[in-house]
């Protein structure tokens, strides 16, 4: 009787592995020899039968003319391991060979990295030599007793005159960029690459499309930005586990730079790219959709990534994180948004409203919040910036009857000084993406608005 060739693969795979594990177990405790066989190609998902890996082990599979795929174990059932590519898989076939690798996913680390742009993999995309890493860190990261961290207490200079003054930023701090599609984002992060006083900047374009890769580091960052800074990008063309580990590649990196003691600016655009891939992944190994469309792994995943960032042990070191969040059709509480909100120590908020009428940056004053603010400002800060959001809150309530003519002044003294201050108000809150304003500059021009008379002021 003949025996099936897809048997008979199989079994040949389990044999071996089995006469290996038997001449010396010490090949299965260093996952050295592991091969299995191709059963299954659905869509993203590969399923593979004859060998056993962990979730998170990396694999190879054999294509046509002899080369060799990369993947990832994210998931199982039964004997069989579900693997999802993070590289090309064109000239797969079945009953192909797979192989099993490292356990541990590692990230290149060192100075050598500053200035670089590389791929979700640690290649380089600038066409420069090969990188020198000074050491390896695993990919995940390590977790940080909460209790060890150090507390927010200093500021952070962004270089951004509107949340140096309103939305003060603290080193440690975990901050959303909530924004719609179009609305000056990117400019916002490249304007805080450039003028801001961190010491290292990481930056991981997540999803973003391929040309403005190129655009960021050109024309956004810059070369005086790039020299400081670590790029990683993987784009909205590669496989979503490749767009996963490009943001963990980033903070693996930050991580690194933190523990050298030196305070990182690490800015990810965008989060909500990272949970679409996510998203991709748990659905392809069967994971049931709850949050309009999302698995739960998702809401699981974001967390896990944020808590890397803040301040590191003992003084060593500081990440402040920037997550740009898009908001789809500009609604504040889709899913994504609303878990990051819940996470982040603060939020600010760009609008398509402020963006129309040419103010820049479109910050919504009335919306954002920094969470630290009370730790690293003092009462007479504080009290300035109470007073013009009343201002601005006020204005923009009676913003239609203005608009008209309606409104009658003496109605609402309040209202009257944010008419009279409006003009200052907006030249305040203007600002071009060529001028840097650190913080105390930020902070005496906060106080001059607001000291000087509102007749001075008009």
């Amino acid at each position: 009787m003949s025996i099936p060739a897809a048997q008979w693969d199989e079994a040949r795979s389990l044999r071996l592995a089995a006469r290996l594990r038997a001449t010396d177990p010490r090949l299965e405790a260093q996952g050295l020899v592991r091969e299995g066989v191709l059963r299954r190609a659905v869509g993203l998902t590969l399923e593979a039968t004859g060998c056993s890996a962990p979730l998170g082990a990396r694999c190879r599979v054999e294509t046509s003319g002899g080369r060799w795929a990369d993947a990832e174990v994210v998931g199982f059932a039964g004997d069989r391991i579900f693997l999802m590519p993070t590289s090309d898989l064109a000239g797969l076939l079945p009953n192909a060979r797979v192989v099993t690798g490292s356990h541990r996913a590692e990230v290149a680390v060192g100075e050598g990295l500053l200035g670089r742009i590389i791929d979700s993999d640690g290649v380089p995309l600038d066409g420069r030599p090969p990188l020198r890493p000074e050491g390896f860190v695993g990919l995940a990261g390590t977790q940080i007793n909460p209790l060890m961290r150090e507390p927010i207490t200093r500021s952070l200079d962004v270089g951004v005159r509107a949340i140096n003054a309103l939305l003060p930023i603290g080193r440690g701090q975990r901050v959303g960029l909530f924004a719609g599609s179009g609305v000056g984002k990117s400019t916002l992060l490249g304007m805080m690459t450039r003028y801001t006083a961190a010491d290292v900047i990481v930056v991981g374009l997540i999803g973003e499309r391929g040309r403005e890769v190129r655009d960021f580091v050109e024309s956004t960052l810059g070369p005086d930005g790039l020299r400081r800074a670590v790029v990683v990008a993987a784009p909205a063309d590669r496989p979503p586990l490749a767009r996963l580990h490009g943001a963990l590649r980033a903070t693996a990196i930050a991580e690194w730079f933190r523990d050298q003691g030196l305070h990182v600016l690490l800015l990810m655009d965008s989060l909500t790219r990272f949970a679409h891939a996510q998203r991709e992944i748990g659905l392809s190994v069967g994971e049931p959709p709850t949050t309009r469309g999302y698995p739960p792994s998702v809401f699981a995943r974001l967390p896990a990534l944020v808590e890397r960032a803040g301040n590191g042990a003992d003084g060593r070191g500081s990440i402040t994180a920037f997550y740009t969040v898009l908001t789809e059709g500009d609604d504040q509480q889709e899913p994504i948004a609303d878990a990051a909100r819940a996470i982040l120590d603060g939020h600010i908020v760009l609008t398509r409203r402020i963006a129309d009428s040419g103010l820049y940056p479109a910050i919504d004053i009335e919306a954002s919040v920094s969470r630290v603010m009370q730790d690293i400002t003092d009462p007479t800060w504080r009290a300035h910036i109470r007073r013009l959001k009343q201002l601005i809150a006020a204005y923009n309530a009676q913003r239609d009857l203005i608009a008209i003519g309606a409104y009658q002044r003496g109605n609402d003294p309040l209202v009257d000084e944010a008419l009279t201050r409006w003009p200052q108000i907006l030249k305040f809150l203007a600002q071009d993406v060529s001028e840097a304003a650190d913080v105390n500059s930020s902070r005496e021009a906060l106080a001059r608005l607001l000291e000087d008379s509102p007749e001075t002021s008009a």
